[in-house]
This record gives structure tokens, sequence and C-alpha cells, in this order.
């Protein structure tokens, strides 16, 4: 079904794929006919969710309420070890809490309607339906055009972290801003977006369906944010179509393969700081090596080689209990926000988000069935080990750096150097950990202000010294 959502005119000649009651153009050649025709067939595709996932949550509420509630009420307590906080897990003590909050307090309803403020659509692309958010400026200053920006999460996040973001990037306070147009899909298997069928759906997959998904909306060139497998995802759309992708935000780093000049920075950098420009901060992030790298690493990566094994194994119970789901993804929004906060009894997850918000992203696991096939992306990213093809090559397109303090790991300028080869901007955020865009979504929207205009101000000098030279 094709939405009656009015889009706005991105570029000259090219009308809006929803309002067909109103295309019509003025056709000058017959290229502009083909070029019309081809944006209508591409968008028609697109399907507004007036009947769609999160409506469809809101039409059966007292259903998931009831189930919800039945399975809360069956869950059997276990006690956490004294002195214990959140050093061997979630603590159950504070767990109890957090599921009396989720029982008798939390208002599914009312979240709902939070996710259904920005439209919902959905297309099929390479068999699989995609589900994504298109937020467009309300008001678009005389003189400026919207810039389209995909932005991708990562696991466990969802759409959902971006909610903060996206009214300051579409709606900016400040006249001398940029103004965005916003497109928040949720990565197949995630959300509200169908999971893949067959093996080997990773990160490069993901990819391309989000390049056609732009494409589809009408954008032939954009910017690209992203952060956990939102990084790699993104980063490998620079990779594929750099022609298309005008500039890369970041906010998650990690190298994939070490090469000579990081060995040797990480033997001699804590002696030598300036020899690899590395600051205070690199220093202070990475070293020790053993303890900053390794031992924290390992620390915070028992997840990680479940999922990238045998994630079916223990999906299929945390797909069953929704104590246990919650318990399996709070964890991490309280360890990979503050690794310290593993030292106190409510590990610090009200310190920096609110349980409504927490909840709703637990429930959109839930309600979607999606944990399982979250679960899957790490064995098809990581059971050929980290040597894939498309980590050696380099990306060359305008790149972005955030470095959020509290990342799970530090990574220096010199390391990202290696991979990103246009870095544009590299900043060191004054807070926030990995999901930074929830966390602290007006530093987030800053970075990205800064970036992007860094950005088109270097395409512009560049085009300004290519014309004299043709002169």
């Amino acid at each position: 079904m094709v939405g009656g959502e009015q889009e706005r005119p991105l570029m000259v000649q090219r009308m809006s794929p929803y309002d067909h009651s109103k295309s019509q153009p003025a056709m000058k050649s017959l290229r502009s006919v083909l070029e019309w025709f081809i944006t209508i067939m591409r968008t028609s595709q697109c399907r507004r969710l007036e009947d769609g996932m999160v409506n469809l949550q809101k039409k059966n509420l007292c259903f998931f309420s009831q189930d919800l509630h039945r399975r809360i009420d069956q869950t059997r307590p276990v006690a956490s070890l004294e002195d214990s906080q959140f050093l061997y897990g979630f603590n159950s003590q504070y767990l109890e809490k957090v599921i009396s909050y989720w029982r008798n307090d939390f208002n599914w309803k009312q979240q709902v309607d939070k996710l259904n403020q920005y439209p919902h659509f959905k297309t099929n692309i390479e068999g699989i339906d995609v589900h994504y958010l298109h937020v467009k400026p309300k008001n678009v200053p005389q003189g400026k055009t919207a810039i389209p920006l995909i932005m991708v999460h990562g696991w466990p996040g969802s759409f959902y972290e971006f909610f903060g973001v996206i009214p300051l990037l579409t709606e900016p306070s400040d006249p001398d801003d940029l103004v965005f147009e916003v497109v928040c899909p949720s990565i197949p298997g995630y959300g509200f977006s169908e999971g893949p069928h067959k093996k080997g759906f990773n990160s490069v997959c993901a990819a391309n369906i989000f390049l056609k998904l732009m494409k589809r909306l009408g954008f032939q060139q954009f910017y690209a944010q992203g952060g956990d497998w939102g990084w790699l995802i993104t980063t490998n759309m620079a990779q594929l179509e750099p022609k298309s992708v005008k500039g890369l935000h970041v906010n998650f780093f990690p190298a994939s393969k070490p090469s000579p000049l990081m060995v040797l920075s990480m033997v001699l950098g804590q002696h030598f700081p300036n020899l690899f420009g590395f600051t205070d901060t690199d220093v202070r992030g990475i070293f020790p090596c053993k303890e900053k790298i390794l031992v924290e690493t390992i620390k915070e990566s028992g997840y990680m080689h479940i999922q990238a094994t045998k994630p079916d194994t223990v999906g299929r119970g945390l797909n069953d209990s929704p104590v246990g789901l919650a318990t399996y993804i709070l964890e991490k929004f309280s360890t990979w926000t503050n690794r310290d906060f593993r030292n106190l009894n409510d590990g610090g997850l009200t310190r920096k988000f609110s349980l409504d918000d927490l909840l709703t992203n637990v429930m959109i696991y839930w309600v979607a069935q999606c944990i399982i096939p979250s679960m899957r992306f790490y064995k098809e990213n990581l059971s050929k080990g980290l040597d894939a093809p498309h980590a050696r090559i380099p990306v060359k397109v305008p790149t972005g750096i955030a470095s959020f303090p509290n990342e799970l790991v530090h990574s220096p300028r010199l390391w990202a150097e290696q991979k990103y080869h246009n870095i544009v901007t590299f900043t060191y955020m004054a807070r926030g950990g990995h999901f930074a865009a929830m966390e602290e979504p007006q530093l987030m929207a800053e970075d990205i202000q800064k970036f992007t205009k860094e950005g088109r101000k270097m395409i512009f000098m560049t085009r300004r010294i290519q014309i004299g030279h043709h002169l």
C-alpha cells in the first residue's frame, strides 16, 4: 500500500513519491519523464505502516500485556551472591525492582504512542521486509536544503536509540545549523524488520540492502552514521559505493586487524606518545595494554563468543522468558555505558537512562521476537574470523569520528587512520559510552553537525581548486 505522506522534493524535477494525486511535474524532456517514472516506481514499494508492526502492537495491547504479565509472574528468582554488585552479571536483588516496575508501572500503551510519533514504513528489498523510520524536517529555512542521513543501530539496541537525537537534527534550534532528513532502518533480524531465512547474511549484505533503501527513497547521495554494528554496516556502505556516501560518521571504530604501526605504537606509545600522536586521553585509554585492551575485552566479550558460535541455543530461552530477555539486554546498558558501574548494586542503570526507555527497547525485542535473529548476526560476521575481505579495504570518503570516553575499547586517531584515510573530524567527546546517541543525544547531534559542516566546506574548497585548475 502506498502511503499518503507527501514527500518533499529533494532535487529539481524530483516529485513526491507518495503524493500521486499531485504528480504533474513539468516535463521538459524524455529523460525527465523517465526519471520521474522510476522514482515513483521505486518509492511506491515503500508502504506506510498504517496497519503495520508498531500499530499492530497497539491494537493487540491487551493480549501482549496479559501474556507478558503471565510470564513475568511465573519467573523464578535466584539470589545474588553477597557483595557481588554487577560483577557476576545483572544483580538479582535490583532485578526484582526492575521487574516490579515493568509488571506494575510500565505503560506500554504510552510508549507505543511515543514510538508512533514518527512515521514507520516497510519495503521489500532482496526478499526481506525492511522496517525504517523516515523523519522529515517540518520547516526547512529558505535557502537551505535538508541533508539526507541514514542512522544505523547495533546490538542490543534498536531504532529507538535515535529518538532523542532525531529532533535535534531535523529541527535544530540554532539557525546556523544544518537541517537533516533522517532515515533509521532496523537491521534485518532486528526490531520490525524481517529476519534473514538463509545463512550468510552479514554486515555487507545489510549494507547493500540499506544502499538500495536510500536509492529507493530517491537519495542518490547521502550521509551515514553508525555505532556498534551500525559502524560496520555504514563503513561497508562507504566501501561499496563511495560516490553515494558523501560522508561517514561513526562513534565506534575498533581495529579489526592490527597493522605493524599499531603494534609498534602499543609497545612504545606509553613512553613516546608524541611519536605516535597520542594524547593524554589516548594514553589513559590504552595503557597498560594488557589491562585496558586484553583483560577488559575478555571481561565483556563472553556474550560475543556465545552469539558467534551457538546463538540459537541461548536465544531460545530468551525468546520465551521476558525476564531472561530483559536481564540479558539491560546488563549491557549498565557496563557498556560505564565499566565502573559493575561495582554498583543497581549497575548505574538509571544514571543515564530511564527505565521507561530501557524497557521500551526490551519490548521491541519481545514483541517482535527478534532476539535470536539479532544474535545470529554475530555468527554471520565473526564465524570466519576478523580478516574478512572488506576489512582490508580502506575507506576514502570524508569521515567523522566521535570518540566517547567510556566506549568499550579506546582507539586513537592513529589506529583509525589505518582504515579511514580521509578523517575530517576526530572529536574526543566530553562524556558518554557505547550507546552514545541514546545516552548523549545533544553531544552526538553537535558532532554530526560539526563533521557535516567541515565535510561540506572541504568539498566546496576542493571544487573551487578544481575549477581554478581548469581555468
